[in-house]
């Protein structure tokens, strides 16, 4: 008869967890459904554009939704899908971006509108739609994750840049106070925020399509890239289930702060 006595181990992360990835046609969006699908992770990837959608999952096998998250019945009907498709681990929440670089004076109050609307209201929506999915999740398994994507433009002022450091400020705090509001809870909240990302939309969208303006802002320096966000996106949701990176700031190495950045004119 043996005197050792038993003991039931706690939830633990199962080896296959379902992510699910907005903004997902291009950018950073993509490349981290890409990553996540290389990590084992079922992705769910998410967006607007559904012919992109369709293009990134003939090359991952992920699974897409087309979707507008400025849409309240739109973003509800995704979390319906996803809760009768095996519910979801975790949320990535990319989607976003700036429009103009106009001074505070001259602003175009419709594009302020506009990165409120996706960068602040689309993560609220998306977070607070898929949250009783990622608490069943942590429950059962032992972890659930939202990573909200932020930017740089989230610490610190430029000038032209009121609208957007704006947004991504209230995407920071919206970050930080949820964390705080579900302490205890197995679901870690983590903040990743990029500085100069040199994507084939992100400038391009913002300056109206004007090539020239876009490339400017990735001259004489070499910036980020879409895949070290989705690294660093990946290495946040693989650590230990008690380990949670409250914010991680990724920037390219001549970029001191968000208006210094080192240029070699040689390049």
């Amino acid at each position: 008869m043996s005197d050792s006595t038993a003991t039931t181990p706690g939830p633990e992360t199962t080896t296959t967890r379902r992510a699910l990835v907005t903004g997902a046609s291009s950018g950073i969006g993509a490349a981290t459904a890409r990553r996540l699908r290389a990590d084992g992770w079922d992705v769910v990837a998410a967006a607007r554009r559904a012919d992109r959608l369709e293009a990134l999952a003939a090359e991952t096998g992920c699974e897409v939704y087309a979707v507008d998250l400025t849409d309240d019945d739109a973003v509800a009907g995704l979390a319906e899908h996803l809760a009768a498709t095996g519910g979801l681990d975790a949320v990535v929440n990319n989607a976003g971006g700036a429009l103009g670089l106009d001074r505070v004076e001259s602003a175009d109050v419709d594009g302020w509108r506009q990165m409120y609307e996706i960068n602040v209201l689309g993560t609220l929506r998306v977070t607070k739609a898929v949250l009783p999915l990622l608490r069943a999740a942590g429950a059962a398994k032992g972890v659930a994750d939202v990573v909200n994507v932020t930017s740089t433009a989230a610490q610190g002022a430029y000038e032209g840049g009121a609208g957007y450091t704006g947004a991504k400020h209230a995407e920071h705090m919206l970050s930080q106070t949820l964390r705080w509001e579900i302490a205890g809870e197995p679901v870690r909240v983590i903040e990743v925020a990029p500085g100069a990302v040199a994507t084939e939309e992100f400038s391009l969208v913002r300056f109206g399509g004007d090539a020239a303006k876009a490339a400017a802002v990735y001259e004489g320096y070499t910036p980020l890239v879409a895949d070290d966000i989705a690294e660093t996106i990946a290495w946040t949701l693989s650590r230990p289930d008690h380990v949670n990176i409250d914010l991680v700031t990724v920037r390219p190495r001549a970029q001191a702060h968000n208006s210094k950045i080192v240029r070699d004119t040689r390049i």
